[in-house]
């Protein structure tokens, strides 16, 4: 088979592949969260292995102590979470009119400064934007939940994934041993190495990154509910967890907690204590967090996680966000591994190709 006729073999595959998961994106949710837990547990479950313990009782040992975990998490952080969105309810008129009091009158002593014609300009663009804005994150927002959670009982995937994980952990290395038979053999040995590379990429940054993310939403919670910060701990979780996308996480709330905080406290200093739990945060992140849990080898670029889960959630909703980051991985493996190709070739160096 010529080197066209194979390309045009896999780029089919990839389109028919591709079709087959926008149709049946609706019912996959509980099958890929399967797959996502079997995947992060199958280290520890070959550990137990290697000890002497049978496949599918190491499997059940793994999985009850994951599910365990979740269970007292959530039965936890609830009540904790439902009583600070009482209090919200409760105080938010309160903050409504010290914002009134605060901000407004600042802001008409600087729009009366302005002439006539910059404000009507400022007014429109800032209607026009707002409106593009709101209409673009209510898009994304609707997307996710209404090809994800919405349209999927939650109770079929309670029940559904802890069955689909349970047989794919158990039959892991069994797959992977299929697949292998099935690679085509002249090429067996280089997908192998890229796929041992998007393994590596994938479980470097998705594990390594976790556990920034579940160290960091402890110190937040822990930090602004110690200093006295109303939902502290609601902001705190909220930050830990989109801190699995780079920067954003921080960035909220840090914008979140300061705005609250100049909100409640008369005290600057306790503005300056909110402040300082987000930059010291900031610091332990970049400093030691990332560079000791993720790595500076995984090569998948900040901007490159947001674009994907951003595009992820916008064509498959809430099961594009899940599969953004594999995606991210197994792209930039085969980006790398072409350009290589392309830079060790005679397209690069200008050379006549052999006929």
């Amino acid at each position: 088979m010529t080197p066209a006729k194979q390309l045009r073999f896999w780029l089919i595959g990839l389109g028919l592949f591709v079709l087959a998961l926008w149709l049946l994106s609706n019912m996959l949710l509980p099958f890929v969260v399967g797959l996502a837990i079997a995947y992060l547990l199958d280290p520890t479950v070959d550990r137990l292995e290697r000890l002497g313990l049978p496949r599918w009782l190491a499997t059940s040992l793994v999985l009850l102590g994951f599910l365990l975990v979740l269970v007292v998490m959530v039965l936890l952080l609830v009540p904790l979470v439902q009583g600070q969105t009482t209090h919200l309810l409760q105080v938010l008129p309160n903050y409504v009119a010290v914002v009134k009091e605060r901000a407004l009158p600042a802001l008409d002593r600087l729009v009366h400064r302005l002439p006539p014609a910059d404000v009507e300009r400022l007014r429109a663009a800032a209607g026009n934007y707002a409106g593009d804005v709101a209409g673009w994150i209510a898009n994304v927002i609707t997307g996710i939940l209404s090809r994800g959670l919405a349209l999927f009982d939650v109770l079929s995937v309670m029940f559904i994934t802890p069955i689909v994980a349970f047989y794919l952990l158990r039959d892991w290395d069994l797959m992977i041993e299929k697949v292998d038979g099935w690679l085509p053999r002249h090429h067996a040995e280089t997908v192998r190495e890229q796929a041992d590379a998007v393994n590596v990429t994938l479980s470097g940054f998705v594990r390594g990154q976790a556990s920034v993310c579940l160290v960091l939403g402890a110190f937040y919670a822990v930090g602004l509910t110690v200093a006295g910060l109303d939902f502290g701990l609601v902001i705190g979780l909220l930050s830990g967890l989109l801190s699995f996308i780079p920067y954003v996480g921080s960035l909220f709330g840090f914008v979140v907690s300061t705005g609250l905080a100049l909100l409640q406290f008369d005290d600057l200093w306790r503005v300056a204590v909110v402040v300082g739990i987000f930059l010291f945060g900031q610091a332990v992140e970049g400093n030691v967090l990332t560079p000791k849990l993720v790595g500076d080898k995984v090569g998948l670029h900040a901007v490159w996680v947001m674009f994907a889960l951003l595009a992820g959630g916008s064509l498959f909703g809430f099961l594009g966000v899940l599969l953004a980051v594999p995606v991210a991985a197994v792209i930039g493996v085969l980006t790398r591994f072409a350009l290589r190709q392309y830079l060790s070739s005679g397209y690069y160096r200008g050379e006549e190709p052999e006929r």
